[in-house]
């Protein structure tokens, strides 16, 4: 069960951004600044929740600190379980009319926060980054990309050119459905995992927005690439693979129980 943090909320926003967090003392202060300036000034009524995945550092307390004089910025605290279900709380949380995820290293400039959103508000049910050429990525990573993109439209769901961007918006009552069918990391227990099989969440995710008929679009982002990733490129791809077959082998077994869309 999560512990939330917070002053007094204001008025219903219109986006909620979502930053999952674990062991960030050393990105998250500049992080949080360059996200407070962002909510205020990018025209949008704002919330920040930042979900702290049991952080063994000072991350909570860097958290509360930035709290102060910002209503809009909030701490929820869940025992550590993994980004999936870091990112899932956040989703579950949030009370804009939109709602985006963030990665905490912000590879993707909050500025570009906008392109997602306006996608949103143009028609699109569910709106995720493309990181445009990748610039500074390792080769072994743009395999592994290259790799998954294969996989994933081999397996799972066709037409994405990057299912892995932390950076992906929707609707906040979209995303919200789309939680209550999902059979991935649904709990703590079975969601603690590595940033790489979080993916496959992601994954999950889109499969069950176009089973469901949701509008999605690919934007691509700008990005650049952060060197002090936690991915271990051979045994998180080995078991990101193994969640592919096991969203392929539930949904040929129709274990997503869905009804048509209103």
């Amino acid at each position: 069960m999560n512990n939330t943090e917070s002053q007094q909320q204001p008025a219903q926003p219109t986006l909620s951004i979502i930053v999952p967090a674990f062991n960030e003392e050393k990105r998250l202060p500049n992080t949080l600044e360059r996200l407070i300036r962002f909510t205020e000034h990018s025209g949008y009524v704002c919330e920040l929740i930042v979900v702290d995945d049991g952080s063994r550092d000072s991350t909570r307390q860097i958290v509360r600190n930035a709290m102060a004089g910002q209503p809009n910025l909030r701490l929820v605290e869940n025992p550590h379980s993994g980004k999936a279900y870091t990112v899932r709380t956040g989703l579950l949380q949030a009370r804009g009319q939109y709602v985006l995820h963030a990665d905490a290293d912000l590879s993707t400039p909050p500025e570009e926060f906008k392109k997602l959103v306006d996608a949103l508000q143009s028609g699109f049910d569910v709106a995720i980054g493309s990181r445009a050429g990748r610039p500074g990525a390792p080769w072994y990573r743009l395999l592994m990309s290259h790799v998954w993109r294969i996989l994933v439209s081999l397996i799972v769901v066709r037409g994405f050119i990057d299912t892995q961007c932390g950076f992906k918006a929707y609707r906040t009552p979209v995303a919200q459905r789309l939680l209550e069918h999902t059979l991935l990391y649904n709990s703590p227990a079975q969601s603690l995992t590595t940033a790489s099989i979080a993916a496959a969440a992601d994954v999950e995710m889109l499969y069950l927005a176009r089973r469901m008929k949701y509008r999605v679009v690919e934007i691509s982002l700008t990005w650049s690439y952060a060197d002090d990733s936690k991915i271990r490129p051979m045994q998180d791809s080995l078991k990101a693979f193994g969640e592919l077959v096991r969203i392929r082998w539930y949904a040929l077994t129709g274990a997503y129980k869905i009804d048509p869309r209103n």
